[in-house]
């Protein structure tokens, strides 16, 4: 297996070297555990980064109280503890700041081991929690761009695409096909993987609400969908017929356009144009030229709305674009 190091492990060994040495300089008791807070802040997103700070400083800020009430009031022992956590814990959850349970259970040991409540031990654990939260949200303010990783998943699943109604075409055309379907599953894995991306590139802007980057892999996991569907139709089709050569010359360009811009409208306007030419056309005379026809048929109403899906994509993109303007004005 290849070794490699992230960029999060980077940022986590420098985060954590320098919230402890600065910790250090500032004269802090406990200043290990301010890189213990950067470790557990560094988060894969901006967003999460600062959902899990503020959770954090929150616990250890509502430890040192609750600390004082159960040690002071009742007594230092490791009962008292395990007490207090019964009560603690809960209260984080209530708060919806769970992930704060960890970091202020070192807060709360640090204050036992002391055995003595003042305003300077208080102070110090303040001081400790600030550098290492502070230095983490810092450091997660740089994300690298994936803006070069999201286009090349998007040409690779427009790769895949065409090479699915390349084999629907061969088959409208000839009846046989040795294709192994491997572009259905590659296809599945690779919208997967490049909406999970999308989204964490949206939890990188604080001010970003849409990703246009997301809803084009929605949009396009909702045509493999009907792709999905699409295919048993054609492999449905024995009887060769004038319509499956119309449709598979339809096909044949529809895959050499498969791109992000705005074409679906033209497409559609063929769509209806040869479904026209069907209805004026001769009625089948036998059974099979029938269920052929209708086969056919079904293929074209389920393109329809593979179309459709890409016309209400690019509607939805012109918003986005429009809002930028906007905003940029």
């Amino acid at each position: 297996m290849k070794y490699r190091i992230g960029y999060r492990t980077i940022k986590t060994a420098a985060g954590t070297a320098i919230s402890i040495l600065i910790a250090q300089q500032l004269g802090f008791h406990n200043f290990a555990s301010a890189g213990i807070l950067t470790i557990l802040c560094i988060q894969v997103t901006k967003r999460r980064s600062l959902r899990t700070a503020w959770d954090r400083f929150l616990a250890c800020v509502l430890a040192m109280p609750i600390s004082a009430v159960f040690f002071e009031g009742i007594a230092y022992h490791p009962l008292v503890i395990g007490v207090m956590l019964l009560f603690f814990i809960p209260i984080l959850v209530m708060l919806k700041a769970k992930d704060g349970v960890v970091t202020s259970s070192v807060i709360i040991l640090h204050i036992y081991m002391a055995h003595n409540i003042s305003m300077t031990n208080f102070l110090n654990e303040l001081g400790v929690i600030t550098v290492g939260i502070g230095v983490a949200l810092l450091i997660n303010l740089y994300m690298p761009s994936v803006e070069k990783i999201l286009r090349d998943y998007q040409r690779k699943i427009e790769e895949s695409f065409k090479l699915i109604f390349c084999e629907m075409v061969r088959y409208l055309r000839t009846g046989d096909s040795d294709w192994e379907g491997k572009e259905i599953t590659k296809s599945a894995r690779l919208l997967d993987e490049a909406k999970m991306l999308a989204l964490r590139d949206m939890e990188n802007h604080f001010l970003r609400e849409e990703n246009i980057y997301f809803h084009y892999f929605k949009m396009r996991e909702k045509q493999f969908e009907i792709i999905e569907r699409v295919l048993p139709i054609v492999t449905s089709i024995t009887s060769k017929v004038k319509q499956a050569k119309m449709i598979a010359d339809f096909l044949e360009e529809l895959s050499e356009n498969i791109h992000p811009g705005n074409t679906a409208h033209l497409y559609i306007d063929k769509l209806n144009t040869m479904k026209k030419e069907f209805e004026e056309m001769e009625l089948p005379k036998t059974r099979e030229e029938f269920e052929t026809r209708a086969a056919l048929l079904q293929l074209i109403n389920e393109m329809n709305d593979y179309l459709i899906i890409k016309s209400s994509f690019q509607a939805k993109k012109e918003k986005v674009n429009e809002r930028k303007k906007f905003e940029a004005n």
